[in-house]
């Protein structure tokens, strides 16, 4: 396909010019890279850093995990060289800082994870029932619309402990536009954003403080990134779609969510892409695109040509470590918009050579 053997040229030659100018300056000392935001792609985050340090002796990169908002902030104060945000900047976002580039670099599900005991199968959940939750309507787990999703099922009869972010998270931002997609009463009431006004439950710091809280409260429910899920061994519920269809968070469920909404992200990365359409039967309905944001403009030549070519490799050869943590790798079309976009930076005012 040419369209695709273009985008591999393009992203080669790019990663060729930039290791040629990484190893012109391998004997100059150290290149320190900083990074901070969400805690949602701290996973791959850390492999995508561990494999280009391999081959970048003279590259150290150090990525804080403090939420989404908090990168955010670090970017617009200019303590760090990019920031990581599961919650795109808008153009009224963007009007209030010093120009920056944003692109997609991993999408994943946000699964809604809980401590159950006695269940024989993944914990089912249709979306009237889990905005019902949330909003603090539904507060037993022997509530009879938890049993009607879960024919059959030993339920326990406990107190339904709600668990969120207490601080600005893009993982809320995509939990939370998604209730707000499905509920007409969460929209109204909540709505969407990095940080809501929570109608009811405990407040626990990055997904590891989620994860950790539901672990040790019986009853909880909760909302983290898949990854964090496995590793603590927490259970992960099953979402029904707009097909009718209870699907359990997965890279392949994500990957339909993306193809469910490609005409849009082909025009607007920043497209979310939770509830997809009935048409896509096999989509999980709570995935999200994951951003980084980086300055536009630098001083250092060294180091802008060091952060470009780690933002290469994470937006192509770097896909395949992503799918490998739970992550939906990138469409050609995004990765090919995200190379593209890359071109934009420049150090001094001038592009990176």
């Amino acid at each position: 396909m040419p369209y695709r053997k273009n985008l591999i040229v393009s992203a080669t030659a790019m990663l060729s010019a930039l290791t040629l100018l990484t190893s012109c300056n391998s004997s100059s000392s150290t290149v320190a890279l900083n990074g901070a935001g969400s805690t949602f792609v701290y996973p791959v985050m850390g492999r995508w850093i561990q494999d280009f340090q391999q081959s970048h002796s003279n590259v150290r990169i150090n990525y804080q995990s403090i939420g989404s908002g908090g990168g955010i902030q670090q970017v617009k104060s200019g303590t760090i060289d990019f920031g990581a945000s599961d919650a795109p900047l808008s153009d009224q976002d963007m009007a209030q800082m010093a120009p920056v580039i944003q692109i997609p670099e991993s999408a994943g599900p946000v699964c809604v994870t809980y401590n159950l005991d006695g269940l024989d199968k993944p914990l089912q959940l249709s979306s009237d029932v889990l905005a019902g939750i949330f909003l603090g309507k539904i507060t037993s787990w022997q509530d009879p619309l938890v049993k009607k999703d879960n024919p059959g099922e030993n339920l326990p009869n406990a107190k339904i402990t709600v668990v969120h972010r207490a601080e600005s998270s893009g993982t809320t931002a995509a939990f939370t536009t998604y209730l707000s997609a499905v509920s007409q009463d969460w929209a109204q009431q909540v709505s969407k954003g990095t940080a809501v006004k929570w109608p009811t439950g405990l407040g626990a710091k990055g997904s590891e403080g989620v994860t950790g809280q539901v672990k040790q409260s019986p009853g909880a429910i909760s909302y983290v990134e898949l990854t964090y899920a496995t590793q603590n061994k927490l259970p992960v519920a099953a979402i029904k779609n707009q097909a009718g269809k209870y699907v359990v968070p997965s890279t392949a469920g994500t990957t339909a969510a993306i193809d469910a909404f490609k005409d849009q992200l082909a025009k607007d990365p920043r497209t979310s892409i939770a509830n997809p359409p009935a048409s896509a039967a096999d989509a999980y309905p709570i995935s999200t695109l994951t951003f980084l944001i980086i300055p536009k403009d630098g001083k250092d030549p060294q180091k802008r040509a060091a952060l470009k070519q780690f933002i290469v490799y994470v937006v192509t050869d770097g896909q395949q470590a992503a799918s490998g943590l739970n992550y939906a790798p990138l469409p050609d079309a995004v990765k090919q918009q995200d190379v593209q976009t890359l071109g934009q930076l420049t150090v001094n005012g001038s592009p990176i050579q």
